[in-house]
């Protein structure tokens, strides 16, 4: 066990070469990094040379913040969309026809059926649409009110409470929709606050510029599929269309199937044309809703509209039942990408407006961050002494393995582009420790071994093969905290756990591979007689 093949050492010491190379960027200002790529030849394959580095968290550096307002008319022009819309379904539904059409009134619908038998057919099921809100500071009020007149007008207004607690609703659901587009992988560590009633404070660590995060999550990726109509007069919208143009294309105002029933969103490229387009995939609900939709409606057109723009309508020629598609519209690969994202992260509930913009200052004071530094070093010093004052020549070459390991975890953090906040450093001293404890047991056990009269070479390798499952277990259970935290927590939370789980997955090559490496090499080129320790 202790020998160690030419090819085995050869590969052991790539991955380390590489995972901290990986790291380099992180030590290089932006500026130098984007001079240095932009200086390469044109035929030279940039991907080689390692570009990602370490964001430095808010708390270390700053960021840019932006303060969203939830646009209410937009919300309540929405509601009484999604109102009308239910109204139009219970009425179809029974059969009947409103003289006149439904009208849009102020922050309601209004419809009149002089018929008061069949009145008295749909009333019932109108007034469940004024539902109770779940609120206690509503004090039992409902979403909407419904009135009727002697003459056959029915109206149904929202009320106020309902207005109220929507925009409520709504705020959390863009504070969690924002998350997701911003921190779609769980290491940037954006801080996403609700302000008031209706705001929302979102802060992301290490970008200088406010505008692209505003870019980033002006769009609201609200997805739709309804018919082309086929005259532009009656229940219809006109939506421009990019197959057409830009021109002004019928659609019925009838919904088939929305993104919130979507599973998946990913890029890909059409094989026949070969250009970029975005596949997706439906939940149980959104697949028969869909295959409902193209089952009734084979030889026409379905419009894929997306913010009230019609992407493409193509004709369906069968009914499609496997809960999935694809979105063309003449996209870039980098439209694709970030289209994906946006479905996948859900759309918007309603239009957010910026109402500031501004980059923030880090939110420790420079003492605060010397202090931690210094705390980081003096801990890494002394565990280093120690060991290699307990351990000698194995304390050194444990020393050298915790250096790897430290660079390993920043080369794995700078691949992910990760943050890096004050946690994030906690996180590596305590992996420091960690590593170093796997060093402890396995030297403490070769000791034991020694003592109980086994040769060097023997209690060298039993060092190494019965504290090995000691190591898996402790690790183990430790992955297991970190990853509910990194899954269940958030923020500064959620970095230090990813932190946490680099370090853990980096201890089991420097602590035990890379260590018997050494140790092996060491007993080969001295060859011993005793443990130096």
């Amino acid at each position: 066990m202790l020998r160690f093949s030419r090819t085995k050492i050869v590969a052991t010491l790539a991955v380390i070469l590489i995972g901290l190379s990986l790291a380099v960027p992180s030590f290089i200002p932006a500026d130098s990094r984007k001079a240095f790529m932009a200086s390469l030849p044109s035929w030279f394959p940039s991907w080689i040379i390692p570009s990602r580095a370490i964001v430095l968290g808010l708390d270390l550096q700053g960021g840019s913040q932006i303060l969203l307002e939830i646009d209410q008319p937009d919300l309540v022009r929405s509601m009484v969309t999604g109102l009308r819309d239910d109204v139009r379904r219970i009425l179809r539904e029974a059969s009947v026809s409103p003289e006149g059409g439904i009208r849009v009134i102020n922050r309601g619908v209004e419809l009149r059926i002089p018929d008061a038998a069949a009145r008295a057919k749909v009333m019932p099921k109108l007034r469940e649409l004024a539902q109770p809100i779940n609120n206690p500071l509503a004090a039992g009020g409902q979403t909407l009110t419904v009135n009727e007149a002697e003459n056959g007008t029915i109206q149904l207004v929202l009320t106020d409470a309902g207005i109220n607690d929507r925009t409520r609703r709504a705020v959390s659901q863009a504070i969690e929709v924002v998350r997701k587009r911003i921190d779609f992988g769980g290491t940037k560590e954006p801080s996403i606050q609700q302000q008031g009633s209706d705001r929302i404070l979102v802060q992301v660590p290490g970008l200088q510029n406010p505008q692209e995060l505003e870019d980033q999550l002006g769009k609201t990726a609200k997805l739709e599929f309804r018919m082309v109509a086929d005259s532009p007069s009656g229940d219809v919208d006109l939506l421009p269309s990019k197959d057409e143009g830009g021109a002004k294309v019928p659609v019925e105002r009838r919904v088939m199937a929305d993104g919130s029933d979507l599973t998946d969103a990913q890029p890909a490229f059409d094989p026949q044309t070969h250009e970029p387009m975005v596949s997706f995939k439906f939940n149980l609900r959104g697949a028969q809703r869909f295959g409902q939709a193209t089952s009734e409606n084979v030889g026409r057109r379905m419009a894929i509209v997306l913010d009230n723009v019609i992407q493409s309508a193509p004709v369906i020629r069968s009914a499609i039942t496997g809960g999935s598609g694809q979105i063309t519209g003449n996209f870039t690969v980098k439209d694709a990408n970030d289209l994906s994202v946006l479905l996948r992260a859900g759309a918007l509930p309603a239009k957010l407006t910026v109402v500031e913009r501004r980059v923030v200052g880090p939110g420790l004071g420079r003492d605060s961050i010397e202090a931690g530094e210094k705390a980081t070093l003096v801990a890494a010093a002394l565990v280093i002494i120690f060991m290699f004052a307990t351990y000698g020549v194995f304390g050194f070459i444990a020393n050298i393995a915790l250096i790897v390991h430290v660079g390993l975890i920043l080369g794995l953090m700078s691949v992910l582009e990760a943050t890096m906040t004050l946690p994030g450093i906690a996180g590596i001293v305590l992996t420091i420790g960690t590593a170093v404890d796997s060093n402890v047991l396995i030297y403490e056990r070769m000791r034991e071994e020694a003592r109980s009269g086994r040769s060097l070479v023997s209690a060298l390798q039993a060092g190494f093969d019965r504290a090995f499952a000691t190591i898996i277990d402790s690790n183990s259970t430790m992955a297991i905290a970190a990853l509910l935290l990194f899954f269940m927590g958030s923020g500064p939370v959620k970095g230090f756990a990813v932190v946490f789980i680099l370090g853990i997955l980096t201890t089991v090559i420097t602590a035990v591979t890379l260590t018997r490496m050494m140790i092996a090499l060491w007993y080969t080129w001295f060859r011993p007689k005793a443990l130096p320790f």
